[in-house]
């Protein structure tokens, strides 16, 4: 069993799909063509921000948004330890230093209280990566923010579709609450192509046209090169399907929590296993649902899984603070007492919105049947 059944999706949408494809084949215009634009109006109005900017990844996403907000040497950005590389990746390819900041081992995502010991006179911005599809914890960021003189950017790569408190206190799309949110549509993210993209997302009009120049080589008007840029742009192909997708995600997303609250009634209470936790004041859309196991237990039962053919996953073995790239670029917060616990803990299951009830039921009697807990008759 994979983590993410992507062809039982597929199957699911496949004459809306194919007919879209064929479309852009008929049309040829493969590069920032009709449907582009269109996805880029239907995503705003659905996160609900002003603007949003299609782009070829969710690091090209980071890295416009580092570019656009003038990152650059000298500079220090904040940014979670236990996370994907691709946000400490972008503050350092701006020439600025990645400074990692501890997070809450119950959530996984960026401890406030980190980030304030970590704020100094050359902080540019924080990066709230919301994590595995539950959000940060966004009003104490905004605080900071306010009093020093910062910007909050958003890495919404996992959680599209879910909820958080905006700067106002008011319940908000994930992504559309900070100055720039990101996010990705990698194949197997709540919101995924078939292939990379990515998109950008702000309610600044004017950041948005500046991020939309340098998506296109820095260009604006064609040949009138206003800055330097980069060549990333979401292709034709690619807006099609997420266009079709779009329509569907909402009740995607509600298979996805019915998924989750099917293994927290079922492994709720096993010795050596925390599930999730749903934090308040925000809504999760489990892009992963992962597990906090008994150290000493973690890969004995990922090995026992896996001879069932069931597959899991670790996300992340190691801090970004740990890895070579960052030990002589980079500091950190010198308590990562939460962020420490994680990497030998965490353990992801399968979960997708087609993940199906019996093909679940295999998982959670497998985890138990290693934990040793009986079935119920």
């Amino acid at each position: 069993m994979r983590m993410v059944d992507l062809y039982g999706q597929y199957l699911s949408v496949k004459d809306e799909i194919d007919a879209a494809m064929g479309e852009v084949m008929r049309d040829c215009s493969f590069v920032r063509g009709p449907q582009t634009a269109l996805l880029e109006e239907e995503l705003a109005a659905w996160t609900g921000v002003g603007h949003c900017v299609t782009c070829g990844s969710g690091t090209d996403a980071l890295l416009l948004a580092m570019t656009a907000i003038g990152v650059g040497s000298g500079d220090e950005v904040i940014v979670p330890a236990f996370t994907f590389g691709a946000v400490a990746e972008t503050v350092a390819m701006r020439g600025a230093t990645p400074v990692f900041a501890d997070v809450d081992p119950l959530t996984f995502n960026i401890d406030s209280s980190s980030v304030e010991r970590l704020i100094s006179g050359r902080t540019r911005a924080v990066v709230a990566v919301h994590m595995f599809g539950q959000p940060c914890d966004m009003p104490p960021l905004f605080e900071l923010a306010r009093r020093h003189g910062f910007v909050v950017v958003e890495d919404n790569a996992q959680s599209l579709g879910a909820r958080c408190r905006s700067e106002s206190g008011a319940m908000a799309r994930a992504g559309s609450v900070g100055l720039i949110g990101c996010t990705s549509f990698f194949p197997t993210k709540v919101l995924g192509c078939y292939g990379d993209g990515g998109a950008v997302m702000t309610d600044d009009g004017e950041l948005a046209q500046r991020i939309r120049m340098i998506a296109n080589h820095g260009q604006s008007p064609k040949y009138n090169y206003l800055t330097v840029g980069i060549n990333s742009r979401l292709d034709t192909l690619q807006a099609a399907v997420l266009r079709v997708k779009l329509r569907h995600l909402h009740d995607w997303i509600e298979a996805r929590i019915a998924a989750a609250e099917r293994y927290d009634a079922a492994l709720k209470g096993v010795a050596g296993v925390e599930c999730p936790v749903r934090a308040g004041g925000v809504a999760h859309v489990y892009h992963q649902y992962t597990l906090r196991v008994d150290p000493s237990l973690r890969d004995g039962l990922r090995a026992f899984l896996a001879d069932r053919g069931i597959e899991s996953m670790v996300y992340y073995p190691s801090l970004l603070n740990d890895q070579e790239a960052y030990r002589d670029i980079s500091r950190c917060d010198g308590d990562m007492r939460g962020a420490r616990r994680l990497p030998a803990s965490v353990l992801s299951l399968p979960i997708c919105s087609h993940i199906g009830v019996a093909a679940q039921a295999r998982v959670m009697a497998a985890v138990k049947e290693y934990f040793g807990v009986a079935e119920a008759l």
